[in-house]
């Protein structure tokens, strides 16, 4: 019989040992959305001056949401492996420092790995998606469920199904802005080209010690 556990742990190590290189792969990301943030903005020196629903949806930040969310879920995975199983950062690290976790490098992970995979949200308007397909599928599901009763859909129950469409859908998107609106704005700062630009110097710097001198300079 196989072991379950053993499956995860045969997912997980792989990861934990790529922690040096997400690092690199963050700092590309973050440069990335720097690039953007100072492209689109009337002036990157400004923290504000451009409002999230003031620009096209492009091909390129439907790209751009995509990696986001592959390098935010992976960042995150990586962070937690190196915690979860105690395991060592790069290969370098444990022949050199420790054959163990380094707990700034996963935290680190964890926590930017999150906003890169929050960061995208600041400029879909998710919680309206989510809202509206939340919304649906209920609704979908109640008048399936008024169907299979037999119950004629008469212009009351018409009516009580797009109020109840309505409600769902404000409840469901004020939730999730309330819940992701400090992560999101958390996020927006990050991206501004000035901090964004010192967290990508970081990101480079830390992957390169971990993963060619074996060490961490925090």
């Amino acid at each position: 019989m196989v072991d379950d556990w053993s499956i995860v742990d045969d997912f997980l190590e792989p990861l934990a040992l790529m922690a040096a290189f997400f690092l690199i792969i963050l700092g590309i990301m973050w440069g990335i959305y720097a690039s953007y943030e100072a492209n689109r903005r009337k002036s990157w020196r400004k923290l504000t001056g451009v409002d999230d629903w003031d620009f096209d949806i492009t091909k390129f930040l439907k790209v751009l949401t995509f990696l986001g969310f592959i390098v935010g879920i992976f960042s995150i995975l990586t962070g937690a492996a190196g915690l979860i199983l105690d395991m060592p950062p790069s290969i370098a690290y444990s022949t050199t420092t420790a054959n163990e976790v380094n707990y700034f490098t996963s935290i680190f992970l964890i926590f930017f790995g999150i906003l890169t995979l929050m960061k995208p949200l600041n400029d879909l308007p998710i919680a309206s998606i989510i809202g509206f397909a939340v919304s649906t599928l209920i609704t979908v599901a109640v008048l399936a469920g008024i169907m299979y009763l037999g119950i004629n859909i008469s212009t009351t129950i018409a009516v009580i199904l797009i109020v109840l469409f309505l409600i769902i859908f404000g409840i469901v998107a004020v939730t999730i802005k309330f819940y992701t609106a400090g992560l999101m704005f958390l996020s927006k700062i990050i991206s501004w080209p000035p901090i964004a630009i010192v967290l990508v110097i970081f990101c480079f710097i830390q992957g390169f010690v971990l993963l060619v001198l074996g060490t961490s300079i925090v």
